[in-house]
């Protein structure tokens, strides 16, 4: 059976990509603030001298924790508001998870302790976990069947653009304009996370409920127990495994390249014989560019898995990128190259481990019948967060014993490798739904 040709959109559908696309990418813009100020906001809410040797310990310590804490959340997060989109409606579940992780990072910018960031971290999670559950299956039931695909891997590319944005924004307001107080710019990068409610308006106005979604009217416990039934198992065991090796490589990954970028940007401005506040700039513009090659090839990558998916097939199209995400791992982190050559090789791992998160909006859809579409979607991304939630905690505890942080976090992340390779071994027992489409699957 041939992949649908294609068919074009309407206005009413355009919108709704367009609306959760900016939803999704401003997922992660908050999701990963902090960990491009943590170098300034972790040691001053310690009370650390910023840069010293205690500081850089104690931030790669607590970088990791505090993505433990968004991983952990993310997961709760998912499982509330997927049931709660199959319950009132995708949209308003939608415009609820915006809300939620605006106002959770937002608040986070006057945390006069490490206590009240974790709280206001913790609640920006929920949110933020229900968004792409929710967001991804709101365009899976509002798109025809010819766009699905392309549809889903371009809500991706969603999440290199929030990256992007993260990483810029920290370098203009840290880089140049408040280079000489760190102590104090990190609290306006992280104010930066309340521009998604303007997202809320724009949903209000500008969207609508796909208009044959069937609303559940399950009790989450037993929306839960139908998720592990003989019929959907496999479904969910597929979905659970696939989105929990990727994401634990993803977010152990991301957690530290600013922390890389950084090292490399000082490496670098120290020989050039930079100091001040010529050396704190360039630390930043590198930790602003080691993202952008990150998030390039995870642009790329994201779009290459819908003629990679119609040609091999699901599963084919999983091996093959954890495959090249494993290369890439080896290549990029596990050889001593020069800083900028490191740089420009992030650009291989956002290809394979960032591009193949391209696959999962439209493949999670896929997977379900509608009524528990958005708790199965929900709950088996997120939860896979739980376990994902060990890497970064564990990378940061492996780099704050480091002596040279930056050599430290690299050694960890080649060591991830094996996560990859279990993702290959586990591939030929997960679900192949090349030929299934959300509106004809359990109708």
């Amino acid at each position: 059976m041939a992949e649908p040709t294609l068919t074009p959109l309407t206005a009413a559908q355009r919108r709704a990509v367009a609306a959760v696309w900016l939803g999704w990418g401003f997922d992660v813009f908050d999701a990963l603030l902090i960990n491009f100020v943590a170098a300034n906001a972790i040691p001053t809410l310690l009370g650390l001298v910023i840069g010293s040797a205690e500081a850089r310990a104690a931030t790669a310590q607590w970088t990791g924790l505090l993505t433990a804490f968004l991983l952990i959340g993310w997961a709760i997060g998912g499982l509330i508001f997927g049931h709660l989109a199959d319950r009132i409606g995708r949209r308003r579940a939608l415009i609820l998870t915006i809300a939620v992780y605006a106002i959770g990072t937002g608040a986070s910018a006057v945390s006069p302790n490490i206590a009240v960031l974790i709280a206001c971290r913790i609640i920006a999670s929920l949110g933020i976990g229900g968004e792409f559950a929710t967001g991804s299956t709101l365009v899976a039931e509002t798109v025809p069947e010819s766009k699905r695909l392309i549809s889903g891997a371009f809500l991706q590319t969603a999440s290199p653009f929030g990256l992007m944005l993260a990483g810029i924004t920290t370098w203009l307001i840290a880089g140049l304009w408040m280079p000489d107080r760190p102590e104090l710019s990190w609290r306006f990068v992280l104010a930066a996370g309340l521009v998604p409610i303007f997202i809320v308006l724009l949903l209000r106005t500008q969207s609508h409920e796909p208009p044959e979604r069937p609303t559940s009217t399950l009790p989450l416990p037993a929306a839960l127990a139908r998720l592990f039934s003989r019929e959907l198992r496999p479904a969910t065991f597929s979905a659970i495994v696939m989105s929990a090796l990727g994401l634990f490589t993803w977010w152990s990954c991301n957690a530290f390249l600013p922390t890389i970028g950084a090292g490399l940007g000082a490496r670098a401005a120290s020989a050039a014989g930079l100091t001040g506040s010529a050396a704190v700039s360039m630390a930043e513009s590198w930790k602003a560019s080691i993202t952008l090659w990150f998030n390039a090839g995870g642009v790329i990558g994201s779009l290459l898995t819908v003629p990679a998916a119609r040609h091999f097939g699901r599963r084919g199209m999983f091996a093959l990128y954890y495959a090249v995400g494993a290369l890439s791992l080896l290549v990029t982190f596990g050889i001593d190259w020069q800083p900028a050559t490191t740089l420009h090789l992030a650009f291989l791992v956002g290809l394979a481990v960032f591009g193949l998160f391209g696959a999962f909006a439209y493949y999670l859809p896929e997977l379900f019948p509608p009524d528990v579409r958005g708790i199965g979607a929900g709950f088996s991304y997120n939860i896979g967060r739980l376990g994902a939630a060990i890497g970064p905690f564990a990378v940061g505890a492996y780099t704050a014993r480091q002596v040279d942080t930056t050599a430290g976090a690299m050694h960890a992340l080649t060591l991830l490798v094996i996560l990859p390779l279990l993702a290959i071994l586990a591939t030929p027992f997960i679900v192949e739904t090349r030929h299934r489409t959300p509106a004809r699957f359990h109708r």
